[in-house]
């Protein structure tokens, strides 16, 4: 009997023992499964080691209301009023718009994202995984491949991600996808690769050389990692599909890569130059080319890449680096996915042959910028600064236009010399090279908004380039 109740004694206290081991791993929360586990899949493993990197992003502006007691018209009520509420007449609200990042150079604190995240921002505030919050700066943002860089400082070193190569992708392998989808922090979701040099239409613009999967990818995963199985860097989730059902974009990471090394060297992406003009082909036109789809080249740049390589006028560009070209948006927006120095393959129709031309590209000469603006805005400028000009204008910063083409769009809508340009675009204009920057930049777009000003007064006008 006393043996009996000795061996249950000794059940009881290892009962009890086991049961206090696990109460305390429920309350510390330790996992249960152990290293090596058949559930320890190279999902979660993936997971485990890059989800330090992925960083939550919330950006925060002001926005002012009014105040539904203003207006009265009444000094007496409205100096009530504007003593009862802190903002007077308007109140401050700020709103948060959530996106994912991923930390690229933990050791310069280096953030990759998309563009459209970081639009129309004020603060921009990074959450880690732990919980740490940083102010971020923009470095640069390129809204034709909807990449941004931003960059935070820590006293030691972060968590980065290991790059990947997109370049080898396999349709079906298995990817996974991290972000913070309608605010939920470091949601993770897998599918596999459907496709690959995805080509997706917005309203605003075209974006090419897409990687497409299934994985789920919502608001808020945009900018997130895109991984492959072994946790390495392979795309950029961006949520620019609205109509998307079970269908994800990303960047792949191999373009994101060119384009990133340009906006923490320059600040913006630097744009191949090609040199070619195009005009879309009118059905008259491709009997006689003997084309069912592409676009014409009308004119070739001299001592340009295009040139160099053997394009000639006449010439049909059916596809960019494998992208198919069926209007001259689509060109356009594939030229300005390639950085400059970059070699591209343009896949050209020549009296009812098709062949393949690699074209070296390079940066536009900013020698030829007076060319260039003439071309486009039809007008001869210089700085405001120089002494022969003074009597134009009392503008301190912009460039005078001196003389103007009355076949120009920009005469047509009632520019004329003496006028100073402040601005094109969101580019500010101080002084000649600054205009010669954003000429070079803009070239390739059919209309820009350029900020006029005539004395004392600003006037906004949208003209048609080379028009």
């Amino acid at each position: 009997m006393a043996k009996l109740v000795s061996q249950i004694n000794k059940k009881m206290r290892l009962y009890f023992k086991f049961t206090a081991i696990v109460c305390m791993l429920i309350v510390l929360r330790v996992p249960v499964c152990p290293a090596g586990s058949i559930r320890e899949t190279p999902v979660v493993k993936a997971v485990q080691r890059v989800g330090p990197s992925v960083v939550n992003i919330s950006t925060e502006f002001e926005v002012y209301t009014k105040s539904p007691f203003s207006g009265f018209g009444d000094p007496f009520f409205d100096s009530f009023f504007r003593d009862f509420f802190e903002h007077g007449s308007e109140r401050s609200q700020k709103r948060h718009n959530l996106g994912s990042g991923v930390i690229i150079d933990g050791k310069r604190g280096f953030i990759l994202t998309n563009a459209h995240v970081i639009e129309r921002t004020g603060n921009i505030v990074i959450t880690l995984h732990d919980g740490r919050e940083f102010e971020a700066q923009i470095i640069g943002a390129d809204p034709d491949s909807d990449l941004a860089v931003l960059q935070i400082e820590s006293e030691k070193p972060l968590p980065s991600i290991e790059m990947g190569n997109s370049d080898d992708i396999l349709i079906g392998e298995t990817v996974i996808a991290i972000g913070n989808p309608f605010g939920f922090n470091h949601t993770v979701t897998t599918g596999v690769v459907s496709a690959t040099n995805r080509s997706v239409r917005t309203k605003e613009r075209v974006y090419n050389n897409f990687l497409q999967t299934d994985a789920s990818i919502n608001p808020g995963n945009s900018g997130g990692p895109l991984l492959n199985i072994e946790g390495e860097l392979i795309g950029v989730n961006t949520a620019i599909y609205a109509d998307a059902q079970g269908i994800g974009f990303a960047i792949p990471i191999n373009k994101a890569g060119r384009i990133v090394s340009d906006l923490i060297k320059y600040g913006e992406v630097v744009q191949a130059w090609i040199g070619v003009g195009t005009q879309p082909l009118n059905p008259k036109m491709a009997r006689y080319l003997k084309a069912n789809k592409g676009i014409l080249v009308n004119s070739i740049e001299k001592e340009s890449p295009a040139e160099q390589a053997g394009i000639r006028e006449g010439d049909i560009i059916l596809e960019v680096d494998g992208a198919e070209i069926e209007s001259v948006d689509d060109y356009v927006s594939s030229a300005k996915g390639i950085p400059a120095g970059d070699a591209v393959s343009i896949r050209i129709l020549r009296q009812g042959r098709e062949k393949t031309v690699s074209v070296k590209t390079k940066t536009f000469p900013i020698e030829r910028a007076d060319e260039l603006i003439k071309s486009l805005f039809g007008i001869e400028a210089a700085d405001v600064s120089e002494r022969r000009y003074s009597r134009y204008t009392t503008a301190r910063e912009g460039v005078v236009i001196t003389k103007i083409d009355k076949n120009h769009h920009l005469y047509q809508v009632g520019a004329k010399p003496g006028d100073v340009i402040r601005q094109v675009d969101e580019t500010p204009i101080r002084n000649l090279q600054e205009f010669k920057r954003a000429a070079i930049k803009n070239r390739m777009k059919r209309s820009v908004v350029i900020l006029l000003q005539r004395g004392g007064a600003g006037y906004y006008i949208t003209i048609n380039l080379g028009a």
